[in-house]
């Protein structure tokens, strides 16, 4: 896409999806339950589950994943909290091709967010994807453009965006409470294990590790590579930094305002703690310059912090965000609260409050049911938020200070950080068109 193609679809997106590309759909009726999907039964799986399944606005007529245990224990789930049981699969595809569905939640591996939104999107379903919504920059480019092409609802799971403590405190940063905001910092600070180091072996009986790969390259099961420890090897995951830590600078970068990916990018980081199999850092450091996105030409900045050998809180909070404004300062705590300080570091105002993800749920189900509303979590904040974070991982892999360039979405300073924009697939019916 041309640059300006680029940067106008990022800061219109919203508008042109909710104003222009639901023209002439019809709306599902109110007073109907939305009939849903959900593909990937894990951790995050099994949360939507016990949430959505006793709701009366839903149907839960599918439930999908590639292990056998939890596909079953997924089944119990929406059987014990709706009443109904649903259909069960270890293949996406059936869930698509059933006409009935409106709506799919993914919360798969990253690796597959974006090959099965695509598909959902093309099958003429809605689509909530898990975070990072995609697992390299050039998925992002392909979501975006689904979206629009497609006239489809998209919501992120980065529920903050519908949590009424956090929504309050950014409105009063974005409200020029503390002034102009030039610099927010996000941090992930937290204790995780160490996965160990093992040898190829054979998959469980009960897991379809060929269908759990999908366009992934074809690579030996390892008994820590799996359940959620994927997130720790670059065929699969992003690392924590794409874990929790992209909710962090999700809601850094919302409060700072910025509306395109950073030009500027450098990054520090590696295995300084665990001595272990995992390939992202434990430790990470980085700065991400929007040139031009302030008032008068200035320069916005995005830091980030990761230690995630390290359970202790920084200003207050183990994981958040702080805002830097010229005439104040907010840090705000993931699922705590926030403080809000004024010249001199007066206490202004403080709120304190709980993660939300019911409310995310609904908007998202209120957007599918009204074409003409929006999903607080759009595809748009997601692809820039997921973008730091693809950036951030690509610097400290290669060392390199990285220039992105926003026309071309492609990194100039280094031919080998650039081939890292996109990832290889191996030949697959989940393969991404034009990857």
């Amino acid at each position: 896409m041309s640059g300006t193609g680029r940067r106008a679809f990022l800061q219109q997106s919203v508008t042109s999806v909710s104003a222009g590309a639901f023209a002439g759909l019809p709306a599902v009726n109110a007073e109907d339950p939305v009939n849903i999907a959900l593909i990937g039964c894990g951790g995050m799986g099994s949360n939507h589950l016990r949430e959505l399944a006793p709701r009366r606005d839903v149907n839960l007529s599918w439930v999908c994943d590639v292990d056998k245990e939890r596909l079953a224990a997924a089944v119990r789930t929406v059987t014990e909290g709706s009443g109904n049981t649903p259909q069960a699969t270890g293949d996406l595809r059936n869930v698509l091709d059933d006409n009935r569905i409106e709506a799919v939640f993914i919360a798969t591996p990253d690796h597959w967010h974006t090959p099965a939104a695509l598909l959902a999107l093309e099958a003429g379903k809605h689509v909530y994807v898990e975070k990072p919504c995609c697992h390299n920059i050039r998925e992002g480019r392909l979501l975006l453009d689904a979206v629009r092409r497609t006239g489809k609802q998209l919501q992120v799971g980065t529920q903050s965006r519908s949590t009424a403590f956090v929504r309050a405190g950014i409105e009063r940063v974005r409200s020029g409470e503390i002034g102009e905001i030039l610099v927010a910092k996000a941090w992930n600070s937290q204790r995780r294990g160490s996965i160990g180091r093992t040898q190829p072996s054979e998959p469980p009986e009960r897991l379809d590790f060929d269908n759990w790969l999908g366009p992934a390259p074809a690579v030996p099961f390892r008994s820590n590579m799996l359940h959620a420890i994927w997130r720790w090897w670059y065929d699969f995951g992003c690392g924590d930094i794409g874990n929790d830590g992209v909710h962090d600078i999700d809601v850094a970068l919302w409060g700072l305002g910025v509306e395109t990916l950073p030009a500027r990018i450098a990054c520090l980081g590696g295995l300084h703690f665990f001595e272990d199999d995992q390939q992202f850092p434990d430790t990470q450091y980085a700065v991400c310059e929007y040139p031009g996105a302030a008032e008068g030409g200035r320069t916005k900045q995005l830091v980030f912090e990761q230690r995630t050998w390290s359970p202790y809180v920084q200003e207050g909070y183990e994981n958040g965000a702080a805002f830097y404004g010229t005439e104040g300062l907010m840090v705000m705590g993931h699922t705590k609260g926030w403080k809000l300080y004024g010249p001199r570091n007066k206490l202004i105002a403080e709120s304190t409050g709980g993660m939300d993800l019911p409310a995310h749920h609904t908007n998202f189900l209120q957007a599918v049911r009204n074409h003409q509303l929006t999903t607080n979590a759009s595809v748009q904040a997601g692809v820039l938020s997921a973008g730091v974070v693809h950036l951030a991982n690509i610097a400290a892999r290669t060392g390199q200070t990285l220039d992105f360039n926003l026309e071309t979405e492609q990194i100039t300073s280094s031919a080998d950080a650039n081939a890292l924009v996109t990832r290889k697939y191996r030949e697959h019916w989940g393969t991404p068109k034009g990857v």
